[in-house]
């Protein structure tokens, strides 16, 4: 696996649809597809197992909607996806679902056949969480690719051997290997483009190249200042930095940029948040969504003095919740870390800035610090619900938060990470049980709470509180817990809320309309 990018895996995708895993994985396993192609698709059958997730969730949690937009070469936030039907039969694509049982390894696994009329290609990859993809087939040959570099296939016999030296020389090439399988050729990865001039001289070969689709490229991992928790302290100890600046150097140094690009970047993301929230807190009515508009309700109800006192708590629940509806609504998010979890740290940042009456680079410096935690979470653990329920997801993005809040307060790095600490502790155990098969509900109350949560072990950690398990040691915990825990909790809506006779029956009423 690459390198966490707070880019690539923590803030981010900036999308629209219901879910990261989901609707902007297959997206960009969609887009993958068609470059395989070469941009001309008419017909392609995509097989999910049904001893995974997506029989049972491809349609109301947005695959069916990502993997349109992919197919037709859309980014994750084309305003068009909500439209993803109607352009599907406007571009000739014709879409088959089938399920079968096919022994796939992983919960979200997409098998593509894809065919344009004269050829016909396969393609085998997986969600993994959070917008994140790895491709393991293609026609055949196995692959590990991660949608990060730019990709040249050449298959067939008798490949010149010189001609792949020399291309192999040149900059940014990372990795030249021989196929495997039963197919014989050559597979190159490198930074830059692939030009015309490089693979025409390949013309008599079958020739792929697929471009990256993630917005930071692989980078080299001798290069990290640090790969986990434990040893970001022995760093810090040896030359100590706050800890956004500590996120900088390492996104600077997996990414490649500079730390002036790194900093715009999470502006950039920042900025998104902010609009998220402001569509929300309009309060319009949301088509086809398992939730009415409820925001305006609760600034009624905050304006008539009838909740409990609480600027900062009552400014996160209505903040949450504004960003909950936007995602409701197809509007652009930033799935931080996944979209299901999509308004806690942004809710839970924001709340306390505003009500704080904090700077912008306040508040960017905390959205730094928080991708910090989010790349340790992900080198230890998982954001994908699939694997480890909403701990994974809500219970990641409130350890994320509890940092950003305690560097927005002036807390210490080690506040920072024992805040972290504490916040992961409290989420244990988390279901993911979508009421209805949809990722709104119990999600809106469950970002409520991770937000709480971030703030009060925030809080803690400020006071002094002893977290009493070092950051790393909890993140291997969550990973344990989330193996332990039975599929049905785990994101298929076959347990929980999920199977409840409210829930089947707002499932029935909302059948064949997609999920918000």
């Amino acid at each position: 696996m690459p390198s966490p990018s707070i880019f690539n895996d923590v803030l981010g995708p900036v999308m629209r649809g219901p879910s990261s895993s989901h609707s902007a994985a297959a997206l960009r396993i969609g887009r993958l597809a068609r470059a395989l192609m070469k941009d001309r698709i008419q017909r392609v059958v995509v097989d999910y197992d049904p001893s995974g997730t997506l029989v049972t969730t491809h349609r109301t949690q947005g695959s069916d909607l990502g993997l349109a937009g992919g197919l037709l070469g859309w980014e994750a936030d084309d305003e068009r996806l909500g439209n993803y039907e109607a352009e599907l039969e406007r571009g000739g694509i014709e879409v088959e679902v089938r399920y079968l049982d096919y022994g796939a390894g992983h919960p979200n696994t997409y098998r593509l056949e894809l065919d344009d009329g004269e050829r016909k290609r396969s393609l085998t990859a997986v969600s993994t969480g959070g917008g994140m993809i790895e491709v393991r087939e293609i026609d055949g040959i196995p692959v590990d690719l991660h949608g990060d570099l730019h990709e040249l296939f050449i298959v067939g016999e008798d490949v010149d051997a010189s001609a792949i030296e020399s291309l192999a020389r040149t900059d940014g090439v990372v990795a030249v290997e021989e196929l495997g399988g039963a197919k014989n050729g050559w597979h190159l990865r490198r930074s830059a483009r692939w030009t015309p001039e490089e693979t025409n001289q390949f013309a008599r070969f079958d020739v792929h190249v697929l471009p990256p689709v993630m917005p930071v490229l692989a980078g080299d991992p001798e290069r990290l200042p640090f790969r986990n928790a434990s040893e970001f302290l022995e760093c810090h100890a040896r030359q100590p930095a706050p800890l956004w600046q500590w996120a900088l150097r390492y996104e600077s140094a997996r990414s490649g940029w500079a730390e002036d690009q790194v900093l715009e970047q999470a502006k950039t993301i920042l900025h998104t948040m902010r609009y998220s929230l402001d569509r929300g807190l309009e309060g319009r009515e949301i088509k086809d969504s398992l939730l009415p508009t409820q925001v305006k309700a609760f600034e009624r109800a905050e304006r008539d003095k009838r909740l409990v006192e609480g600027d900062i708590q009552n400014r996160m629940v209505r903040y949450v919740t504004a960003i909950m509806e936007s995602k409701a609504g197809n509007e652009v998010i930033v799935a931080a870390p996944t979209a299901g979890s999509c308004a806690a740290l942004p809710g839970a940042l924001l709340a306390v800035g505003d009500g704080h009456a904090c700077d912008e680079e306040t508040v960017v410096r905390a959205l730094l610090a928080a991708g910090l935690i989010g790349v340790f979470i992900t080198e230890g653990a998982t954001f994908s619900a699939e694997l480890g329920g909403c701990m994974a997801e809500c219970g990641s993005a409130s350890g994320m938060a509890a940092a950003g809040i305690t560097e927005m307060m002036g807390g210490s790095p080690e506040s920072a990470l024992s805040a972290s600490s504490v916040a992961l502790q409290n989420m244990f155990g988390l279901t993911c049980d979508p009421i209805a098969a949809r990722v709104e509900a119990p999600c809106m109350g469950r970002n409520s709470m991770a937000a709480s949560n971030a703030v009060n072990s925030a809080n803690m950690a400020i006071a002094g509180y002893d977290h009493l398990i070092p950051l790393d040691q909890v993140i291997a915990a969550m990973d344990e817990v989330g193996n332990a825990m039975p599929r049905e909790l785990c994101c298929t809506a076959l347990g929980g809320l999920s199977i409840t006779p409210a829930s089947k029956e707002l499932e029935a009423k909302l059948d064949g309309k997609p999920g918000c």
